[in-house]
């Protein structure tokens, strides 16, 4: 069996290892965001039924609504930033300049230099 040398690459690539937690994230929250919409419609019919605000947060289970939704933007930020930060990191191998790497992406240069400088440091050592 012949193993594809593209393989391995896609392996050790940071860019594609800051996709796969992006795609396990987007899986969580996707789960996470429909549970928190049928407790949006669960509290939505206890207020038309002439509940007040307070009754109706005081009653309501943890994680509240608002909770479920502030970690869904949390975890997208922290993935999605990873994401983009090591997919700039990718194109720059590629020899990719910083201005297409901004037009791709559509913002600044000045944005995409920033954000190949936040890249953490590699672990020293091994």
């Amino acid at each position: 069996m012949s193993v594809d040398p593209r393989d391995d690459l896609v392996n050790r690539d940071a860019a594609a290892e800051a996709l796969r937690t992006l795609v396990t994230a987007l899986g969580e929250c996707g789960d996470q965001l429909v549970e928190a919409r049928r407790r949006a419609e669960q509290l939505l019919a206890q207020r038309e039924t002439g509940r007040s605000w307070l009754e109706i947060v005081s009653a309501e289970e943890r994680p509240l609504v608002v909770e479920r939704i502030s970690s869904v933007m949390g975890t997208l930020a922290t993935a999605g930033g990873a994401w983009r930060r090591e997919q700039a990191h990718a194109l720059q191998a590629e020899q990719v300049s910083i201005n297409r790497i901004a037009a791709l992406y559509g913002v600044t240069r000045q944005r995409i230099s920033a954000l190949l400088r936040e890249r953490p440091a590699e672990p020293t050592g091994a």
